[in-house]
């Protein structure tokens, strides 16, 4: 069935029911309640500090974009990206563009303009809808992206190079489009990238989303009342295909647009989310605040919450004792996947395993796993070997990349690039990663972009980046850099040097090193991560210690 199928059916049972909510602590809409007045009131919903639609209107905003899109010549296999922060538009804009049969191509509101351009030629897309975060850049490639036709833009005072979406989709028709979808349609178009930084467009088809929206439901038993809280980008497949467990039952979704820890606490406690997904720094950045007394969790009515789970990068073991100790009631899980298997869930924990607090788990419902050598034979149980999972998540193809798909597709089988073992139980614990893409915070940074930069600067002989264990992050970014013979280079140099690279790719560490290459003039990575970010990985029945 289409994923789509699944909006129709949740505006036909419950159409009056609320469907999503946007909250907004740094809102600055005077239409609406203050942040600070949000957190006194103990009034109805509808008097707080926040947007909300039904079912209905969710189905119906869906249907306008649709009819928009197709009144403008879109049809099925052309492609529709969204560049927006997390906003209440999105998900319908998203629903919008796969009930005309195109693909949806969601961009990581990271990216700079030429990443912008990049990826929008990569997948061939048609249209651009784009946020008011993003006129600047937009603006840059304007008219240098051949094949981009629309320029639609959501938000307020629509620049003069763009169209007002706002304005457009008043005028389309509610009416659900006339467009026969099957579950191998193609629907969605992920980015990934490996250690050159250079993104790949991944495709998904129906069934693949409908395979995350059922794996996610088994997993974590999601009913009509729970209430799941999204802050997490929803350009990553990750917290959305989440959102799909609730989503198949008509479950409400807030969409909280912030990250500190009260605020998180605080919509927990308004909006009584019975489930919520974190990255490890959230996770520790409230365990913190409680710790230091910042947060006190008397001030809030946390008993509806009832799973808290955590993906897109490793998990200490040593933070979920900890959070155990403070929730004593929460179930834990975590999940384990790939852009490439449709995010979360090819690999998953579950909440009944807590003693094995650590690992990945073992195959997601609809899933298989296996651990191969370099000559892809399954490898004995305890043995290192690369991680793979086949199922009805796993992607179409790369893109227009036929080489990169042969790579890592076979007979259904996705080789995910993770090194892994598994223990006597059949629990399957990630050892090392065979691509050097670092993973801070739940976002990747490679190497090879924030390398070449630095290697611009006049003073640096040569420099390679790694990645090295960090508590909160999960990891950050290390920059081994060699200095040119007689030039002197400070690290408040380098770190002035790095203003003009995205915040999120600056070095957290630098070391003034020589910095080693094999005979082929290869760096020596994994020397470096030797010497300066060795992680002592072991694995035991009931644990894993990082």
């Amino acid at each position: 069935m289409p994923i789509t199928e699944i909006l129709n059916k949740n505006s036909d049972f419950y159409p009056n029911d609320i469907a999503l909510v946007e909250i907004n602590p740094n809102g600055e809409d005077t239409t609406r309640t203050t942040w600070r007045e949000y957190n006194l009131i103990e009034a109805k919903p509808h008097e707080e500090y926040k947007k909300e639609i039904t079912w209905s209107e969710f189905n119906k905003k869906a249907n306008r974009f649709s009819n928009l899109l197709l009144s403008r010549g879109i049809k099925k296999g052309d492609k529709v990206a969204i560049l927006l922060m997390n906003c209440i538009e999105w998900l319908p804009i998203y629903f919008g563009i796969l009930k005309t049969g195109a693909l949806a191509v969601p961009l990581n509101y990271r990216y700079t303009a030429d990443e912008i351009k990049y990826c929008l030629k990569l997948a061939d897309s048609d249209v651009i809808v784009f946020g008011p975060e993003f006129i600047g850049r937009v603006e840059e490639i304007y008219g240098r992206v051949k094949g981009v036709k629309m320029w639609f833009y959501a938000g307020e005072d629509c620049p003069t190079f763009a169209e007002s979406y706002d304005k457009l989709v008043t005028y389309a028709s509610t009416k659900a489009p006339d467009i026969k979808l099957t579950d191998q349609d193609e629907a969605a178009i992920y980015f990934s990238s490996g250690t050159t930084g250079f993104p790949k467009a991944i495709i998904h088809n129906h069934e693949s989303l409908m395979h995350a929206a059922l794996t996610e439901q088994n997993h974590h038993s999601q009913t009509k009342d729970d209430v799941f809280l999204c802050i997490p980008p929803l350009y990553h497949t990750g917290a959305k295909m989440h959102w799909f467990g609730s989503f198949l039952v008509g479950g409400k979704a807030v969409l909280l647009k912030g990250i500190k820890p009260e605020w998180i606490l605080e919509t927990v406690s308004k909006e009584q989310c019975t489930i919520v997904w974190l990255l490890v720094p959230w996770a520790q950045d409230i365990l913190d605040s409680i710790d230091s007394g910042d947060i006190e969790l008397e001030q809030y009515k946390l008993d509806c919450w009832r799973l808290m789970h955590i993906g897109a990068q490793p998990v200490p073991p040593s933070l979920i004792n900890r959070w155990k100790k403070v929730f004593p009631n929460h179930d834990y899980d975590t999940n384990y996947g790939l852009s490439e298997s449709i995010g979360p869930g090819c690999v998953h924990l579950g909440v009944e395993n807590i003693h094995k607090v650590g690992a990945i788990g073992k195959a997601g419902y609809g899933w298989q796993v296996k651990i191969v050598d370099e000559h892809r034979n399954e490898v004995a149980k305890g043995e290192v070997g690369e991680l793979a999972v086949k199922g009805p998540g796993v992607m179409n193809c790369y893109y227009k990349d036929e080489k990169a798909t042969n790579d890592v597709l076979q007979d259904g089988w996705l080789f995910t690039g993770d090194m892994a073992q598994e223990d006597s139980d059949g629990f399957i614990f990630l050892v090392d990663r065979k691509k050097d893409v670092i993973i801070s915070g739940g976002e990747n940074l490679y190497p090879v972009q924030i390398e070449d930069y630095l290697r611009s600067n006049d003073k640096i002989k040569d420099v390679a980046v790694i990645g090295i264990p960090d508590s909160r992050l999960g990891e950050i970014a290390a920059a081994v850099i060699e200095v040119k013979e007689g030039e002197i280079l400070t690290e408040e140099d380098v770190d002035d040097f790095c203003l003009d690279l995205p915040r999120y790719k600056r070095p957290r560490k630098i070391i003034f090193a020589e910095v080693p290459r094999n005979p082929t003039g290869k760096i020596e990575k994994p020397k470096l991560r030797e010497m300066y970010g060795k992680k002592s990985v072991v694995a035991h029945e009931n644990e894993i210690e990082v």
